[in-house]
């Protein structure tokens, strides 16, 4: 079959098989980045769409195009939406910052090697493996306020039951340190990874000049750290922020009867799927989108700074 090739058809294949080989990364992961982007866009475009319209009641009703009215009337909605902003970034940055600071301490004990240390990393590990809806459903169980086994331990040294869930004040500071309990171990192992990779002769050096371990963590250890750091940051904030199945398992719809816990994405699914407002949850979900976009970018010029 060779000898009856011509030499142009040859050479175009040869010069095919140049230009694939040169290319060959983007020609193995395009299938997989343009499916992954018609998976984003398509949703993100409906929904962008919908925000523009009256959409509501029923998804086979008719519906016209109001223009910004929808996203007129969730800026000027100071009895909800703002207030599940506040929501939002209270829950976001308070269990984000706990996080991290236990995800880092428990990375340095974990740092270096001790006996049983494969058993004690599972152990950590155990809350990843529960799903977030059947965390929620355990937790309000333990705080519970007539049964709950947590005001059972308070009992035992002499503290009265508390409201936890129970009370508006206090549910999602509650949540919060479910979250954190949940999620903790996750920022650890990303932090411990970070820190199996550092070189020790930095701290050797800093230890020769009579540094001692919290000078060595402060000003060694945290500036190596800080790409992990941030990228931790990242990708468990961007989670935190959309956190829906934790609140919704543990106080129901709207966030409890106060809506206490009712942060964007309990907001936008009640708009949605409890009143039928299509058109008003399309708007809050895509000023969510944007203040996602807005925080990854804040981070990111941080990021930039830091590294100039």
């Amino acid at each position: 079959m060779t000898a009856l090739q011509s030499p142009g058809s040859v050479g175009a294949g040869e010069r095919f098989s140049r230009w694939a080989n040169r290319h060959r990364k983007w020609l193995f992961a395009g299938p997989s980045i343009v499916f992954t982007a018609l998976l984003l866009a398509v949703p993100l475009g409906w929904t962008l769409f919908l925000s523009f319209t009256d959409a509501k009641r029923s998804v086979r009703r008719e519906f016209d195009f109001n223009g910004l009215s929808n996203y007129a009337e969730v800026l000027t909605d100071t009895e909800r939406f703002w207030p599940a902003v506040w929501r939002t970034f209270a829950f976001t940055g308070g269990a984000l910052t706990f996080e991290l600071i236990l995800g880092m301490i428990i990375a340095l004990l974990l740092w270096k090697p001790f006996r049983g240390q494969g058993l004690v990393r599972t152990i950590i590990l155990l809350p990843l493996v529960a799903t977030p809806v059947a965390v929620g459903m355990m937790w309000r169980l333990l705080f519970e306020p007539n049964i709950g086994f947590i005001n059972e331990m308070l009992g035992w040294v002499g503290i009265p039951p508390q409201p936890w869930l129970a009370d508006p004040s206090t549910s999602l500071a509650t949540l919060t340190f479910v979250d954190i309990w949940q999620w903790t171990p996750m920022v650890a192992i990303i932090l411990l990874a970070g820190l199996t990779g550092l070189s020790e002769e930095p701290q050797e050096a800093a230890k020769v000049d009579g540094a001692n371990a919290w000078q060595r963590f402060w000003f060694i250890t945290v500036p190596l750290m800080r790409p992990v750091i941030i990228a931790a940051v990242l990708l468990r904030g961007i989670d935190a922020l959309k956190t829906f199945d934790i609140l919704y398992a543990t106080k129901g719809k709207g966030g409890g009867a106060f809506h206490d816990v009712e942060t964007l994405n309990v907001y936008a699914y009640g708009l949605s799927f409890d009143y039928n407002e299509y058109g008003l949850a399309s708007a809050v979900l895509i000023l969510f989108f944007l203040l996602i976009l807005g925080v990854i970018w804040v981070l990111q010029m941080q990021r930039k700074a830091k590294e100039s």
